[in-house]
């Protein structure tokens, strides 16, 4: 990072990260998802506004994604409205919106915030404001060739996404949750990021450097297997947890050695991750349904209602009873 660069959003922060997202007629409804539902997923997950987000248009009317599903936004996006990270999210018909005022508002917007980037045809408005100039940046694969061609002063790349300083580029959908998550790991830890993952049920096996055609399998990038196996046991198992012991054995290790995998790759050990795990199915049951207190404790592994009342208290700082009259 260079002495003008401000201190990168990739990095450990309890402080709210306040997000706008700027929303064009002709993106992907997909992509739109992508960029937004991880950071409400995670404020889910962590019981609080971690990522203060909202959604904007230009004339602060409903842009149409390709589907004809029209986004609901809050309002016209005001360059001189301060924000941490803006994300243009755009697709077809990016030239009929990159008019002067518009990168004008761009390049305001982008000098206060902290960071600021293109999803998917998005990297063209922020490209056409000089936002990519001499740092390296990605975009849909189709478009790849063609956006070289445009932007000669720009590290053009096949990557999934890009984060140069404080510019992040994406090439689509499932390049933009890629990026969230690592957003999200980076901030808040990668047990949140799990989490998150998990919510969506989905498996994240490549880098961000990896070619965009490319098909993710895994869980997240650069994981232990062992680490995966052990959670997939976890998750099948709420019900009438495992022992630690049966779960390393399974797993192929020791316990000792399935601890230290856990403390180095989520920051907790397995006992700590999987109560969190329970109580967080818990805390869905609670929250989401009518379920009596007493089942939601049987399945969720509990010996009975009280023992399960005190392990919610201390973890989400009220009774489970309480956040549901809440």
């Amino acid at each position: 990072m260079t002495k003008n660069e401000k201190a990168t959003i990739f990095r450990a922060e309890q402080s709210p990260l306040k997000v706008t997202l700027l929303v064009f007629s002709g993106a992907s409804i997909m992509c739109v998802a992508c960029a937004v539902d991880p950071l409400r997923a995670a404020n889910r997950i962590a019981g609080e506004t971690l990522f203060d987000f909202k959604l904007v248009s230009v004339t602060g009317e409903a842009p149409v994604t390709t589907c004809g599903l029209p986004v609901a936004v809050s309002g016209r996006f005001d360059a001189t409205e301060p924000t941490d990270v803006l994300v243009v999210v755009a697709g077809f018909g990016t030239q009929n919106y990159a008019t002067s005022a518009l990168l004008a508002g761009l390049r305001r917007a982008a000098r206060s915030a902290r960071a600021c980037g293109g999803v998917e045809a998005g990297t063209w408005l922020v490209a056409r404001a000089g936002l990519l100039e001499g740092r390296s940046a990605t975009t849909h694969w189709e478009d790849m060739e063609d956006f070289s061609s445009a932007f000669p002063g720009v590290d053009v790349r096949p990557d999934r996404y890009i984060i140069d300083g404080p510019v992040f580029t994406t090439g689509g959908a499932s390049p933009t949750l890629d990026l969230m998550l690592h957003l999200i790991r980076t901030r808040l830890g990668m047990a949140v990021a799990l989490d998150v993952a998990s919510a969506f049920i989905y498996d994240q096996a490549r880098v961000a450097t990896d070619a965009q055609p490319l098909v993710s399998l895994g869980r997240l990038d650069g994981y232990d297997p062992r680490l995966a196996q052990a959670i997939r046991l976890m998750e099948a198992h709420v019900d009438q947890p495992l022992t630690i012991e049966a779960i390393a054995k399974r797993a192929g290790v020791t316990a000792r050695t399935l601890e230290s995998i856990f403390r180095k790759s989520i920051g907790e050990t397995p006992g700590a991750y999987y109560l969190r795990l329970r109580l967080g199915a818990a805390r869905r049951l609670v929250v989401d349904t009518r379920v009596a207190m007493a089942d939601i404790a049987g399945r969720t592994g509990f010996s009975s209602a009280a023992a399960f009342s005190r392990a919610f208290s201390r973890a989400f700082g009220e009774a489970p009873v309480r956040l549901r009259r809440g």
